[in-house]
C-alpha cells in the first residue's frame, strides 16, 4: 500500500491533493517551484518566470459557491464573484485552516520521475528535485502531477503568414497583466475565450481602438441571471441535468440558442458561431456594451499581415497596428516524466476519467486537474484526488492496465478512421463528471434516498444548485457540516448584496420566495415524467413547454 506520495505543485490541485493524502493518512511531500501556493492565481506584476498567472484585474466567472473546496465553504461576506486576489487569500485560508504549508517545499523544481527499478512489484517512483542548484533523490510510493493545463502558451505564428515583417509589438496573453503601456495604441487581439474577452474589454477603456479577432466566435453569457442570482447557481441543478439527459439534443440546442439570442443577438455583434465550428461559450458581462459603443470592433479570421497592417478573411483592412496579442491558449507537457509515459499523458484518450495513465500496471501516478469542465475546475480537481488518493491505499479499484490500453487504442484507431469523433478535448459535462467520481468512492448522494430520510434536504440537492457539498453527505470523507451549508447557500450568496437596507421595503414571503425559485423546477420535472410515460413527451415539450423551460437551459461553458 502507498504511503509517501509526491505532489507536483500547490496550485488549486496540488493543495486539495495534499489534504486528500492527509485524510486518507498518507504523507505528501508537494514540490512547488515559485515561492508561493496559488498557482496561477499568485498575481505578479511579470512574467519573467515562464509562469502562467493571472493578470491583475482578473475576476472569476464562477461564483464562489460552485467553486469551493467542498468541506471549507467561502466566507459569508466575500462577493459572488471575486478579484483575483480575494479568490488566492481563500486558497492561503484553506491552506492554513488545514495546516497544509509545512508539506510543501517551495522554490523547488521537479527535475525528473521515472520508475523505480522494482515498479512492477512496488509501483515505487524515483524522483529527482532540484532546490537552490542541488538536486536530491527520494523514492515515492505514489505522485500525483498538479501542473494543470497552462504550462506553455501556444504562440502559433508561423499559421499568420507575414507576421516576421509585422513591425509592432508581438506578445501572447501570458505577458498581459494591466492595460498601462497601452494608451492611445491599435491593439489587435486574436482569439475569443474568456481571457481575449476580458482583455479587450480592459484596453478599450485606454487605448485608441481594439480589435478583436475570432475564427470560431462564441455565446457571450453573463455572470448574472435573471432576478440577478448568479446564473451557475440557477443553471447547475440536478433536475436540469436530469431534463438535458431525455431531451433530444437537437431540441436543446434550439432552446439555448432561442435563449441566447433573445437577450443579444450574436450575429449583429459578429459573434455568432461559425458555420461548422463547435459552439463555444464565453463569460463576460461587458463585451456586447463595448461593440455597442464602438470601443471594441468584432473582426474575422485574419489571413495577413504587412509591416503595419493586418488583412481579413473578409477582405477588410486594418492600418497602424501597434500591438498584436495571441489569446490563443496554452499547451500542456510533463517535461519530469519519461516516454512513452509522457507522449501518453498528453493524450487524454489514453488518461481513465481523466486522472490515470492506461499503460501503468501499477497505478501508483494521478494525473489530476487536466480536464475542462462546464463548471468549476476545482471541485472537479478535488473529487479527482479524493478519488486517487483511495485508489493509491487500495480502497477503490480501476481495470486492468491491458483492458484499458486496449480500449484507449481501439477508440484512437476509429477517431483516425473518422468513423468516431474525438470528444477528448470537449469539456465535461459537471455533474455527470463529478457523480461518475464520486459514484467510484461511494460519495455519490441517493436523491430517492435522501427523499425518504431527509425531505428538505432532498428538495435543496435535487431541485437546488449542485454545490461541492453534496459531495460530502455521505460515504469516505463525510462532513458533517454539509447539511447546513447546502441549506444555507443561499444566504451566503445573497449577504454581501445586502450592504444597504431600505427602511419599510416590501419583502415577498417566505412561502413566495420558494414559489417563485423552486415552482417551476417542480411543475417541469413532475410533467417530463407523466409526458415520458404516456408517450407524448417530445411532442407536449415543444408545444407546451417550451418558452418555460428555456431560461434554465443554457450551458454555461
Amino acid at each position: 500500500m502507498a504511503r509517501r506520495v509526491a505532489v507536483i505543485g500547490a496550485g488549486v490541485s496540488g493543495l486539495s491533493s495534499i489534504k486528500c493524502c492527509l485524510d486518507e493518512d498518507l504523507e505528501p511531500t508537494c514540490f512547488e517551484r515559485s515561492n508561493d501556493i496559488g498557482g496561477l492565481w499568485k498575481f505578479t506584476e511579470t512574467s519573467k518566470d515562464g509562469m502562467t498567472r493571472v493578470y491583475r484585474s482578473l475576476v472569476t466567472n464562477v461564483c464562489k459557491e460552485m467553486s469551493c473546496y467542498s468541506d471549507f465553504p467561502f466566507q459569508e461576506d466575500y462577493p459572488n464573484f471575486m478579484h483575483q486576489g480575494k479568490f488566492w487569500d481563500y486558497l492561503k485560508e484553506f491552506a492554513e485552516h488545514f495546516d497544509l504549508l509545512k508539506y510543501i517545499r517551495f522554490r523547488t523544481t521537479v527535475c525528473s520521475i521515472t520508475k523505480h527499478p522494482d515498479f512492477s512489484e512496488t509501483g515505487q517512483w524515483d524522483v529527482v528535485t532540484e532546490t537552490e542548484g542541488k538536486q536530491e533523490r527520494a523514492v515515492f510510493d505514489a505522485v500525483m502531477v498538479c501542473t494543470g493545463h497552462y504550462l506553455n502558451p501556444c504562440l502559433p505564428l508561423e499559421s499568420f503568414p507575414g507576421i516576421h515583417k509585422f513591425k509592432g509589438q508581438i506578445l501572447h496573453s501570458q505577458e498581459y497583466k494591466s492595460p498601462e503601456g497601452f494608451q492611445g495604441k491599435r491593439v489587435l487581439v486574436i482569439g475569443l475565450g474568456n481571457t481575449a474577452g476580458d482583455v479587450a474589454v480592459e484596453l478599450s477603456r485606454t487605448a485608441a481602438q481594439v480589435l478583436l479577432s475570432t475564427r470560431t466566435g462564441a455565446w457571450v453569457l453573463q455572470r448574472s441571471s435573471a432576478g440577478g442570482y448568479p446564473l451557475t447557481m440557477v443553471i447547475t441543478r440536478r433536475w436540469l441535468n436530469f431534463t438535458a439527459q431525455v431531451l433530444p439534443s437537437c431540441v436543446l440546442n434550439w432552446i439555448q440558442e432561442r435563449q441566447l439570442n433573445k437577450r443579444l443577438n450574436h450575429e449583429n455583434y459578429g459573434l455568432s458561431i461559425t458555420k461548422g465550428k463547435k459552439s463555444k461559450f464565453i463569460v463576460n458581462d461587458e463585451l456586447p456594451t463595448c461593440i455597442l459603443c464602438g470601443t471594441v470592433t468584432m473582426k474575422t479570421s485574419l489571413k495577413e499581415f504587412t509591416e503595419t497592417s493586418a488583412l481579413f478573411e473578409d477582405g477588410t483592412v486594418e492600418e497602424n497596428i501597434d500591438i498584436v496579442i495571441f489569446a490563443t491558449g496554452y499547451t500542456f507537457s510533463f517535461p519530469f516524466l519519461e516516454e512513452p509515459l509522457k507522449s501518453l499523458c498528453t493524450k487524454k484518450i489514453f488518461l481513465y476519467k481523466q486522472v490515470f495513465p492506461s499503460n501503468l500496471e501499477r497505478t501508483t501516478l494521478a494525473i489530476i486537474g487536466l480536464i475542462s469542465l462546464k463548471g468549476s475546475i476545482l471541485a472537479g480537481t478535488e473529487l479527482q484526488a479524493r478519488w486517487a488518493t483511495r485508489v493509491f491505499k487500495g480502497l477503490c479499484k480501476i481495470p486492468p492496465s491491458q483492458k484499458l490500453m486496449a480500449e484507449a487504442t481501439k477508440k484512437e484507431q476509429l477517431i483516425e478512421r473518422g468513423v468516431m469523433k474525438d470528444t477528448s478535448e470537449d469539456k465535461l459535462e459537471f455533474i455527470l463528471y463529478l457523480d461518475d467520481l464520486a459514484a467510484c468512492i461511494g460519495a455519490k448522494p441517493s436523491i430517492p434516498l435522501l427523499f425518504l430520510k431527509d425531505p428538505r434536504l432532498a428538495w435543496e440537492v435535487f431541485f437546488g444548485p449542485c454545490t461541492p457539498y453534496q459531495y460530502r453527505l455521505v460515504g469516505p470523507g463525510k462532513w458533517d457540516g454539509a447539511r447546513n451549508a447546502i441549506l444555507t447557500q443561499w444566504d451566503r450568496t445573497l449577504k454581501p448584496l445586502k450592504t444597504r437596507i431600505v427602511p419599510n421595503s416590501t419583502k415577498p414571503t417566505s412561502m413566495s420566495r420558494y414559489l417563485k425559485v423552486w415552482g417551476a423546477p417542480i411543475v417541469l420535472a413532475s410533467l417530463l415524467l407523466i409526458c415520458k410515460s404516456l408517450g407524448f413527451f417530445f411532442k407536449s415539450v415543444q408545444d407546451n413547454l417550451q418558452d418555460r423551460i428555456s431560461p434554465y437551459l443554457i450551458s454555461i461553458w
